[in-house]
């Protein structure tokens, strides 16, 4: 999905044998000889907005295809809904689900339910004179937030997702045109200013159901729309591994204090000895699995044990956390791909005593 290049998926969950296993490791050795100089490495830190704009204003929305192993992967992202039925493909013309004998409201265990009680939206426009948020750029040109009186965009709502590093809205539209909850609100940010307004500037950017703002993850002080405990479900699609391994733990630190008790991040990257990782030549390495491309933009390359070192000293309790292994074929060269990918699952646990489904916890 990340690559541009045509492929076509021939076998998935490969098994690697000892030998290629051992060879991936070699040319990872070999690529990984040489580091970048300190120097070097601070400018792509430093400007590493203006490396991520560049790439939007070339590829704009071209070069990622819409996810369509979104829903299969996470179902969680549309539940109660059956992607097998031609129904499935209704929601695009506005078509509701008929509700079950389900509560409304509810959005338990951080799975967004399509049956959730109709709720009016509101429209925040981003507008000196909102009582309800004031906003502005700071020299960077990120958004600078602020809520009043409890209320903030998606407030209303009884479902809410966040996707962290959006680009184009290649997820925040499928899910938006997938799952039809009257009561869903989806949160889409982005390090690039570029990539954001080609999601605000979208046909199908509707801001009565998304909200889409600018934000650097590793800015501490920079705010998110929402207050904490406020989201059932955050995304991140091969975006955690763009940013400095140093500040993954506090990134993954400040996410999970969004989430309500119960509510997952679902996360879906780059895997050690991922082709990609493997084709990087002599003098691309920053420091460890961690790469610089010719554009500027930066790549790490996860092992499931890290990831799950993150999320359980964010607090986080394991659902999944699995290596996705596919071989895949260029169609037009037919040269075999050997794909890694790593796919996460983590849950904020309830509060001891918290009864859910008559179970304690």
């Amino acid at each position: 999905d990340e690559n541009p290049i045509t492929v076509l998926p021939i076998q998935d969950n490969v098994e690697w044998s000892e030998e290629q296993e051992a060879s991936a490791r070699n040319k990872v050795q070999e690529n990984s000889r040489q580091f970048v100089p300190q120097d070097k490495q601070d400018e792509y830190e430093l400007n590493a907005n203006e490396y991520w704009n560049d790439f939007y204003k070339i590829h704009e929305n071209g070069f990622f295809k819409d996810r369509h192993w979104l829903f299969t992967e996470f179902p969680e992202l549309a539940p109660n809904q059956n992607l097998s039925q031609p129904e499935a493909s209704a929601y695009k013309n506005g078509s509701i689900r008929k509700p079950r004998n389900t509560r409304l409201g509810s959005c338990e265990n951080g799975l967004c339910s399509l049956e959730t009680k109709t709720q009016e939206h509101h429209q925040f426009d981003l507008m000196k004179d909102s009582h309800t948020i004031i906003s502005r750029l700071d020299p960077d040109g990120e958004a600078i937030l602020k809520r009043s009186d409890g209320d903030f965009p998606g407030s209303s709502a009884t479902c809410r997702i966040l996707e962290v590093g959006c680009g184009a809205g290649n997820t925040v539209f499928p899910i938006l045109q997938t799952n039809n909850d009257p009561g869903l609100f989806v949160y889409c940010c982005d390090f690039s200013n570029t990539a954001v307004d080609l999601v605000q500037t979208n046909a199908e950017y509707d801001s009565s159901r998304c909200f889409a703002f600018v934000h650097d993850l590793c800015k501490d002080q920079s705010p998110y729309p929402m207050p904490e405990e406020s989201l059932d479900i955050i995304i991140l699609i091969f975006v955690l591994s763009a940013i400095l391994p140093e500040k993954m733990q506090c990134v993954i630190n400040r996410l999970s204090r969004l989430l309500k008790p119960g509510g997952m991040i679902l996360l879906r990257d780059y895997g050690r000895y991922d082709l990609a990782q493997l084709r990087f030549k002599k003098g691309r390495c920053l420091s460890d699995n961690f790469y610089v491309r010719g554009d500027g933009t930066r790549v790490y390359f996860f092992t499931q044990d890290e990831l799950g070192a993150l999320f359980t000293t964010a607090g986080l309790e394991k659902v999944q956390n699995l290596v996705d292994r596919r071989l895949q074929v260029n169609r037009g060269k037919q040269v075999t791909m050997h794909r890694v990918w790593i796919q996460c699952k983590y849950r904020k646990p309830f509060p001891a005593g918290h009864k859910e489904n008559g179970h304690v916890h």
